[in-house]
């Protein structure tokens, strides 16, 4: 049985901190309920410093900032595993990100030990210890916390504080520290900014088959949902699904009966949003239409070129040792050919930065995709 510290109130919590202030390396974790709602709802948060295991209750605790402002403390490396999910809980709820970064599944990847390692295959492989994941599905916000659901969540910060020493060495020993870092900042950037709602209908499923004009109607409807599962804390298909919002944007009912008629919508969201769908719609700025969205998969030479691209990263992965996956995934060239294909007028691609640039930006120099 692991010992921890179980931390409900602010006193407790500051003398927290405090302690951990001194500490040259803090282990991270959160665990959370997403179900319905937009923003995950915070449960638990788990720290260890090697010598104190803490478990934080967020929900008992009413001012979490000396916690938030910790994460931010430059002489103190945050280390979390496959972080994306944790991130967004510490911008949303601490509007902060930690710094600097040191993400163990990344690392694991830049090691040589495998592309998107679990954490508990990565406990396994690297300290032969098999973790319960029993209580993975918990529910997190409810109270008391059994104590197996308390040492589920100790396990994992446990033993990554037991990982990263292996880890370091493994990075130092090829040169790739400094990468791993640069990772860290890149997954932090831009994370505090509220999402956008003018361009949220380019994130709609099949918005690329829509017309300009039907474009339009889709614009206004993407941004009345974002605003709207904000208010109420929903997912965004629980205000209304993808399909229904295309559906509406071609057809453009005028009165709640022609929306009635609508198959494509659930009895609840024409209940729910019906007359506030045909408000919106009419807000629709038909003198300014979007531009179609641009679906370069289709474009003349792009699975050709893509192939090239693929080729020559995946070979210079072998050369080392980096999961292709990785230093070149395919959402990454497909970034690089949409600056291709505008004519490199736009921001400078992320496989041709940094150190993926370092490794892959001579070989893929030649490489054209062109109108």
């Amino acid at each position: 049985m692991l010992a921890f510290e179980y931390i409900s109130d602010d006193a407790s919590l500051r003398a927290l901190v405090e302690q951990y202030q001194s500490s040259p390396l803090l282990v991270l974790d959160t665990e959370f309920v997403r179900t319905r709602t937009y923003y995950a709802r915070l449960g638990l948060i788990q720290a260890f410093d090697g010598k104190t295991l803490a478990l934080i209750d967020p929900v008992a605790i009413e001012d979490l900032s000396p916690f938030w402002q910790l994460l931010t403390a430059p002489h103190i490396t945050k280390l979390v595993h496959s972080c994306s999910e944790d991130l967004e809980v510490f911008a949303h709820y601490g509007h902060c990100q930690p710094a600097p970064l040191f993400d163990s599944q990344i690392a694991a990847s830049l090691a040589g030990l495998g592309h998107g390692l679990g954490y508990a295959k990565l406990v396994q492989e690297c300290l032969s210890v098999e973790i319960d994941k029993g209580e993975s599905r918990t529910d997190w916000m409810k109270r008391p916390l059994t104590d197996a659901q308390l040492q589920y969540a100790a396990n994992d910060v446990f033993y990554l504080y037991k990982l990263y020493p292996l880890l370091l060495e493994k990075l130092n020993a090829n040169g790739r520290v400094e990468w791993l870092l640069e990772e860290g900042q890149r997954m932090t950037q831009d994370r505090l900014s509220l999402p956008d709602g003018e361009s949220a209908y380019i994130k709609v499923k099949n918005a690329f088959q829509l017309l300009p004009e039907q474009l339009a109607y889709l614009k206004v409807l993407g941004k009345w949902r974002l605003e709207k599962a904000l208010a109420k804390d929903l997912a965004l298909g629980f205000v209304v699904k993808d399909h229904a919002l295309i559906a509406l944007a071609k057809k453009q009912p005028s009165s709640v009966a022609e929306l009635n008629r609508m198959t494509e919508l659930t009895e609840q969201e024409k209940r729910i949003h019906g007359r506030d769908l045909i408000r919106v719609l009419t807000t629709a700025d038909l003198d300014n239409l979007p531009e179609q969205l641009d679906v370069i998969a289709l474009k003349p030479g792009y699975k050709s070129t893509f192939k090239e691209i693929k080729n020559t990263i995946t070979s210079l992965c072998e050369q080392a040792d980096i999961p292709v996956e990785f230093l070149g995934s395919k959402r990454l060239i497909h970034e690089l050919l949409l600056w291709l294909w505008h004519g490199k007028t736009t921001s400078m691609p992320l496989l041709l930065t940094g150190w993926r640039g370092a490794i892959v930006a001579d070989a893929l120099a030649e490489v054209s995709f062109s109108q």
